[in-house]
């Protein structure tokens, strides 16, 4: 046998073992190296998604109609319930951070998600006990105490577990897939696809069945409803157990990041090598090694290694090239988040004002039902299940076999087009409130079809491209953490919505000594002229999305360009 036939022989050896074995830090449920045919991939990824689907139902079921609880049923004023209204949201937007630096750090993803579900579910308890026992429901216009209490200490509670279980849950299931195995690396793409399919899935009967139910039937069998699916989702969560890809805790992601910038800091006056090859770094093992960029080199000085008679090191000294390298991609994160919040303003419409126009126009649906207000999101969440649905199936295939790659649209275009569209919901939306305040008779609701369906399609491209942009490009250590901040974009755009609000509102009513924007009802506002504000405001930050999109360089594995010269030097080989 030839050296040549000797070495095609160990590479298919080699290529076997790795088929069967998962080789990514993963372990498997009693801590031993995943075997890839029993764990991962969709098998395990499908009893996670189907947790999304229950978690999403019960946060919309409570978050769309929340406004109308305290108004109604606790007969808060306008005023008191908006701002209870905010300050539940910025608790539930801003708990995923905590949550992800938990699940990354100390507990775990699957612990987390685990725990986070059991506080959600006692939190959707206590609403039950407080909408459903005889002497804590209000009666009248009174209301006990207690029940007020019940009430807000269980929505809170939902908000604790969402800040677990959105960063926790959507990074597990990512990490169910091996970005070194090429079959399961195009899944990943497609996951995050499906994913959302759930998400919107869940939305939507979130807004039309739970809604109609808490209208027709009653909040405490609305909520009983969604406490029993709940349950049922963490049971089906827990019987996947044995297929699951878990990742160990390393402890705090956030300490080798400040390590780079201290050792860069402190050996600011050294000279960069010429060769790169110089700087240090560490064999990973089955931590993934990072390819060098030329983009912040300043960081780059982290891994010089100093010789003064002996080599200096410590961690708060020398720090590996891989290590700067996963600094560099979170400070690059910063311009491509501050370039999305404008995204997050657009998007914070659609819940809000999107909805309360629907609400003074012509809902009825025949002679005997009208369209309850928060059910008109729905046509939103419609459209991004197509718009999901019909890029993985259709558009995403033909975009690799037109540009050859595995990929096909780069994940900062895809954002970039759902921003583009959002641009033109809004003008749209605009057009739209323009010919209701000018129109003699009562509008159909159908006329607001056209912008909550772009600005679907703009969240099929951008939020499912935010997501996937914000898991992938982390470090592998802090994937969940990457999560919270995809959420924090929607959860900063929804808080920068109010301040421009409140800003466009005071310079329009020049201090409150005229008619501003914002009168006491839709007919006295214009909110067309908001719109145009928007799309403007948006339109410019898109110019500034592009250059930033343009200079970013992506996450590059070492361990991808050696399986890619592997091959081109095996073809060669084969065709010699």
């Amino acid at each position: 046998m030839t050296k040549h036939h000797q070495h095609l022989g160990l590479s298919f050896r080699h290529g076997a073992e790795e088929e069967r074995w998962v080789d990514d830090s993963s372990v498997d449920h009693r801590g031993r190296p995943p075997l890839r045919a029993a764990t991962g991939s969709w098998k395990a990824a499908m009893f996670i998604i189907l947790i999304e689907f229950s978690e999403r139902l019960s946060y919309f079921g409570i978050a769309t109609s929340l406004m109308i609880y305290l108004t109604k049923v606790l007969h808060q004023d306008m005023k008191v319930a908006a701002e209870n209204s905010n300050y539940w949201m910025s608790v539930t937007t801003l708990m995923p951070l905590l949550g992800g630096f938990l699940a990354d750090a100390y507990l775990g993803r699957f612990r987390t998600v685990l725990y986070s579900t059991v506080v959600y579910l006692l939190g959707l308890v206590l609403l039950a006990v407080a909408q459903l026992t005889p002497g804590l429901r209000p009666a009248g216009g009174s209301v006990p105490r207690i029940h007020e209490t019940l009430f807000f200490v269980g929505i809170y509670l939902v908000s604790v577990g969402t800040g677990g279980h959105k960063p926790a849950l959507e990074s597990f299931g990512g990490d169910q897939f091996d970005d070194g195995h090429a079959g399961e690396r195009l899944q990943k793409m497609s996951y995050f696809n499906w994913w959302n399919c759930a998400l919107c899935s869940g939305v939507l009967l979130g807004v039309t069945v739970v809604v109609y139910v808490q209208e027709r039937v009653g909040w405490g069998a609305a909520t009983v409803l969604l406490a029993a699916v709940m349950g049922c989702s963490l049971v089906v969560y827990l019987a996947g157990w044995r297929t699951y890809r878990y990742r160990v805790p390393q402890g705090s992601p956030l300490t080798p990041l400040l390590r780079v910038v201290v050792a860069a800091v402190r050996k600011r006056r050294l000279r960069l090598p010429a060769d790169i090859g110089d700087l240090h770094e560490e064999d990973g093992g089955k931590k993934r090694l990072l390819c060098h960029t030329e983009q912040l080199r300043c960081l780059d000085k982290a891994a010089i290694v100093e010789y003064d008679g002996e080599g200096r090191r410590g961690a708060w000294r020398l720090a590996t090239l891989t290590q700067v390298e996963e600094t560099k991609l979170v400070v690059s994160m910063v311009p491509i988040w501050v370039a999305t919040l404008p995204f997050g303003i657009t998007t914070a419409q659609v819940s809000t004002f999107f909805v309360k126009q629907g609400s003074v126009m012509d809902r009825r649906m025949g002679p005997h039902f009208v369209l309850p207000p928060a059910s008109i999101f729905a046509l939103a969440a419609v459209a991004m299940i197509a718009t999901v649905a019909l890029y993985d199936k259709v558009l995403e295939p033909c975009l690799r076999r037109m540009t050859g790659t595995e990929r096909g649209l780069s994940v900062l275009r895809r954002i970039g087009i759902g921003m583009a569209l959002a641009v033109v919901a809004m003008a749209v939306a605009a057009v739209v409130e323009r010919r209701r305040l000018h129109s003699a008779a009562t509008m159909s609701v159908f006329w607001l079809v056209p912008q909550f369906a772009l600005m679907g399609v703009a969240d099929g491209f951008a939020l499912v491209g935010l997501q996937e942009y914000f898991y992938d490009q982390v470090p592998d250590s802090m994937r969940s953490l990457g999560i919270g901040l995809y959420l924090s974009v929607i959860g900063a755009g929804s808080f920068l919505s109010g301040l421009v609000i409140a800003a466009v509102d005071h310079v329009s009513s020049h201090g409150g000594r005229r008619p501003g924007w914002f009168g006491k009802d839709l007919s006295r506002s214009r909110l067309d002229l908001f719109y145009w504000l928007l799309a403007a405001v948006s339109a410019v930050n898109l110019g500034f999305y592009v250059l930033v999109a343009a200079r970013y360089s992506y996450k590059q594995t070492v361990k991808a360009k050696r399986v890619s010269a592997s091959d081109i030097e095996c073809a060669t080989a084969v065709a010699a």
